[in-house]
């Protein structure tokens, strides 16, 4: 007990120190108590967000947290763009700006474009998108200066992503800051999180997609992690096989809907199709009661059911725009990124630390920080190697992007992540202001909140590391 206090003492210190030393707002706020409880990724974390927001770099300070505001915006993240429109007047910005994008300089209002398709849709950006961006003239943005606003708008794209998904809320006033509305979709408790408090007594009322008993799931967690390491060393997957594998985790994504679409449907055993608004939801139970969902659309349901307040939409343009599935339904051959042709390692890193200096460092030692981060214990279990885990979780979310690596078998993926957490997987990482505490609970009811906080910080890195790269292969084509 004395040791436990002794480490918890030691890690607020290093919080308290990183905090002074790191936070552009000078105070612990509810990301960084959050945050916290991975000491060791929390410093890389806070390391890169300040030298793109207080460090020397191409674009002015005022205009880093307008982009941050635009980027976060595009998911009605109220607790980021409140705290930027703090830092941007801080900084020296233009009052006026805060009244929305009609008032900002048209250099500004240029970058709408490419912040809705890295936010929704990020394998539809071009080189002609940074042409446009780039050409001649009095609004055009050099390259150092668009890679910089890119980080801002992956970042913050990806950080909303780790707020809703961790269900952090505003430490201010809960109704109004500086004006705007604040948007509070959930309950969680940071004191919860930051206590790491357990959550296995958690209740779920209604559907609960039927998972099994907390405990059975995690053994049956570990058990699929040790088949599958038996399989790997045993032989080999042909490559024609993974690629196969492939494309058919892609097209299942298709039918992994949003949390609120999923805890509507019927119980299994029902027969009755139900309707909700234009779509029309077919259904049918396969094996491991995993509920397979055939959505026929009759109008884009979830923009109709997107709900921008005034407030947020000023920072933002066609605000109906939202995540597509990559694979689109019928589509035999999917026109995947394949990732060893461009990889942040040997393409990306160079392009960005060459054209925002240091800046390609600071993110490759977060991206690796939260890769190889493990206290090899899974909820009650110790000296559980969980590198398969992680890497699964990881290549989900690229997955869903359309990011495919050649030396990864994705059976592994619906061997490793259930019903429940690919659907939070996915609507933390392209619908994040959907999620919902009932979410969060459903899945790994044994595991401590630090191990979910945990995968909140893979899928954010993941998301970001898949706009970057897109972006930087649009860049590295419009040079070549």
């Amino acid at each position: 007990m004395v040791e436990q206090v002794a480490q918890a003492n030691t890690a607020d210190e290093r919080t308290n120190f990183l905090v002074e030393e790191y936070s552009t707002s000078g105070r612990l706020d509810n990301i960084t108590q959050v945050m916290s409880l991975h000491t060791q990724y929390l410093e890389s974390f806070l390391r890169s967000q300040f030298y793109m927001l207080r460090m020397d770099g191409p674009l002015p300070l005022p205009h880093r947290h307008y982009i941050a505001i635009m980027a976060a915006a595009r998911h009605q993240c109220s607790y980021l763009i409140n705290m930027h429109v703090d830092e941007f007047l801080k900084t020296g910005g233009i009052a006026e700006w805060l009244n929305g994008l009609k008032y900002v300089p048209q250099r500004l209002k240029n970058l709408n474009e490419i912040n809705k398709l890295l936010a929704h849709r990020p394998w539809l950006i071009t080189k002609e998108h940074i042409q446009k961006l780039v050409k001649t003239g009095e609004n055009n943005w050099s390259l150092p200066e668009l890679v910089h606003a890119v980080v801002l708008l992956t970042h913050y794209h990806a950080l909303a992503s780790f707020v809703f998904g961790s269900g952090i809320n505003p430490e201010r006033d809960p109704e109004i800051s500086n004006g705007f509305r604040l948007i509070s979709v959930n309950n969680f408790c940071v004191c919860d999180l930051a206590n790491d408090n357990n959550i296995e007594n958690a209740s779920l009322t209604g559907n609960n997609f039927g998972i099994v008993g907390s405990l059975s799931e995690l053994e049956a967690l570990m058990e699929r992690m040790k088949m599958l390491q038996e399989e790997r060393e045993d032989g080999d997957t042909s490559q024609e096989e993974m690629t196969t594998r492939f494309e058919k985790e892609t097209k299942e994504s298709l039918f992994v809907v949003s949390g609120d679409t999923f805890h509507s449907f019927p119980h299994s055993g029902t027969d009755k199709l139900p309707e909700f608004g234009h779509v029309e939801f077919l259904y049918n139970i396969q094996s491991r009661d995993v509920c397979t969902v055939l959505l026929k659309l009759y109008c884009a349901y979830f923009e109709d059911d997107m709900i921008i307040t005034s407030d947020v939409s000023r920072y933002i343009e066609d605000p109906g725009f939202g995540y597509e599935d990559f694979a689109r339904r019928g589509e035999e051959h999917l026109p995947t990124f394949r990732a060893q042709d461009y990889t942040w390692e040997n393409h990306g890193f160079s392009l960005v630390n060459r054209l925002y200096s240091d800046i390609g460092h600071l993110l490759d030692e977060k991206f690796r920080m939260v890769y190889s981060l493990t206290y090899n214990t899974m909820a009650t279990h110790e000296d559980v190697d969980t590198t398969m885990l992680r890497r699964a979780l990881f290549n989900y979310v690229h997955c869903m992007f359309g990011i495919r690596y050649d030396d990864y078998d994705y059976g592994e993926v619906n061997q490793l992540l259930e019903r429940s957490l690919k659907v939070y997987i996915k609507t933390v990482t392209c619908y994040p202001e959907r999620t919902t505490k009932r979410m969060y609970d459903s899945y790994w009811r044994q595991f401590k909140h630090s191990e979910k906080v945990h995968v909140n910080l893979l899928l954010m890195e993941a998301r970001m590391q898949a706009e970057l790269l897109y972006a930087l292969r649009a860049i590295t084509r419009h040079l070549t």
